[in-house]
């Protein structure tokens, strides 16, 4: 195999892309606009705290596992993952009580019954088809490249499809197990890491459910990053040369064949295959003469975004007992809340809220004695925020999580801080509007439907990471590297790989 690939860009999918084709034997080159590997799984360090700058939850450890086992690896050399118990603690908008979960079935029906009385059994009963679901999507429908809509609208779809829920919506599914809007939050945060509202994603979608309750949220050791030096390790050790501050100004078409890629310093970079990491639509309209775009911008323009975010890095000098490792504050208006991303797009006037401590697991992220918080808003994809705005809100975030959080002198307790938000998506990790995560996960934007991992017009162009198949999400984009991998060999299996 002297077969020349070249992959754009240095997320999760890139990566996990340079580690299956360099363990296959091909010649690969990861070339990344940033310093750092990782995507927005980026990390920086400041004032003696260490930051995480994306992705913190490991979910779904089989996937991950699988993924280490197809590259001749396992997790646990690599990572020091460690399950969290709780797994995450909710609190809720004017309410005294917080509710942690625990990924322990029988504690958790037992909080689910206090809350509604009968809770308990229904959420067996939840979780039960949620691990169905899950099990059927990672063995027949995850893996798998759709290409005509037959792919998908198969006999196993068209006969399991009501078990599978595919084509109902998550808030009326949810609404058939539980009538508290407690519990119906707690079922349906979960979409926000798909970039969608309850009231657009498909029921599908309560598989992760499963990841959440029944398999645990872990942490490994030393921060997520740790599966990005994971991943950039493997790739390395098996031959692939990685390249930081390299961005990407073109791919180069000749007769409708790519032949490889030119740099912004000039260098050509010869490739058999070029594979493309970055944003789908960045890939398309920015680095391809518009005559070889298989979609232009006004195909994107049509798309349903996910959300951006208001990322506030903080660095508190003293430690915060109310808070454990992951926090969520649920408004009291869900669906205004979600209206506010999608359908009247500004600031939420009352926004939920995600506060990541991961200090209070691990101590290497912060100074003795000091807290690191992650704290991220959900906001809608494209808004214009002044800095004097950025302020103004952010001062609004800290000031709703010390009264409903239980952290009273929150602000005066800081004394590092840093927001990020839509601008710096859009010029760090050229993400269409400044999206966080990419396309939303609707009904409309879901496996037939997602843009395709081939470049229809350039023959050996590919793409890989959240814009195509399966979607977003780290362990997610693990599997679109699996595609990829699947689409260049004309595997068309339904089922993850067990050797390349």
């Amino acid at each position: 195999m002297n077969k020349k690939v070249v992959v754009i860009g240095a997320g999760i999918g890139g990566l996990g892309t340079a580690v299956l084709f360099a363990k296959k034997g091909y010649d690969v080159t990861v070339l990344e606009k940033n310093a750092n590997f990782g995507g927005r799984a980026n990390i920086f360090e400041a004032d003696g705290f260490r930051f995480d700058m994306g992705p913190s939850w490991y979910l779904a450890p089989d996937i991950f596992e699988h993924f280490f086992e197809l590259a001749g690896e396992k997790v646990s050399d690599h990572l020091t993952l460690e399950k969290l118990s709780p797994s995450y603690r909710i609190f809720f908008r004017n309410s005294s009580e917080s509710v942690d979960i625990n990924s322990d079935l029988a504690v958790d029906v037992r909080t689910f019954d206090a809350i509604e009385p009968g809770a308990g059994e229904r959420l067996r009963a939840y979780l039960k088809q949620s691990e169905y679901q899950y099990d059927v999507a990672t063995q027949h429908f995850m893996y798998k490249n759709y290409d005509t809509i037959f792919d998908f609208f198969n006999k196993r779809v068209m006969t399991e499809g009501q078990k599978l829920s595919v084509f109902s919506n998550m808030h009326a599914f949810v609404s058939k197990f539980f009538k508290s809007q407690k519990l119906r939050q707690i079922m349906e945060y979960t979409m926000v890491f798909l970039g969608t509202s309850p009231y657009e994603a498909p029921a599908l979608y309560n598989l992760m459910s499963h990841m959440d309750f029944n398999q645990g949220v872990f942490y490994p050791q030393g921060g997520f990053y740790a599966l990005i030096d994971a991943l950039v390790a493997i790739a390395k050790k098996n031959g692939a040369d990685l390249r930081a501050d390299s961005p990407v100004s073109e791919i180069v078409v000749e007769n409708g064949v790519t032949t490889g890629v030119r740099i912004a310093d000039g260098e050509f970079i010869a490739a058999d295959i070029v594979i493309s990491n970055a944003d789908m639509w960045f890939t398309e309209t920015k680095l391809l003469e518009k005559k070889w775009q298989t979609h232009g911008e006004k195909y994107w323009n049509k798309k349903v975004l996910a959300p951006s975010a208001f990322i506030i890095y903080l660095g508190i000098k003293e430690k915060l007992p109310s808070l454990i490792h992951h926090n969520l504050l649920f408004s009291e208006d869900w669906r205004k809340n979600f209206d506010d991303i999608y359908k009247d797009p500004k600031l939420p006037d009352e926004p939920s809220l995600y506060v990541c401590a991961p200090s209070v697991t691990d101590p290497s992220v912060a100074p003795e004695g000091k807290e690191n918080l992650f704290v991220l808003v959900p906001i809608a994809s494209n808004l214009d925020i002044s800095d004097e705005e950025k302020e103004t809100y952010s001062d609004r975030v800290l000031a709703l999580m010390e009264k409903e959080m239980n952290l009273p002198g929150l602000r005066e307790k800081i004394e590092y801080k840093r927001i990020y938000t839509v601008d710096d998506f859009a010029g760090d990790y050229n993400s269409f509007k400044g999206t966080a995560l990419g396309l939303a996960h609707t009904i409309w934007q879901t496996a037939i439907f997602r843009p395709k991992n081939q470049s229809k017009k350039v023959k050996n162009l590919f793409y890989v990471g959240a814009g195509t198949n399966p979607g977003i999400g780290t362990q997610i984009c693990l599997i679109s590297a699996e595609l990829v991998y699947k689409r260049v060999h004309g595997i068309k299996t339904a089922e993850p790989m067990t050797e390349l």
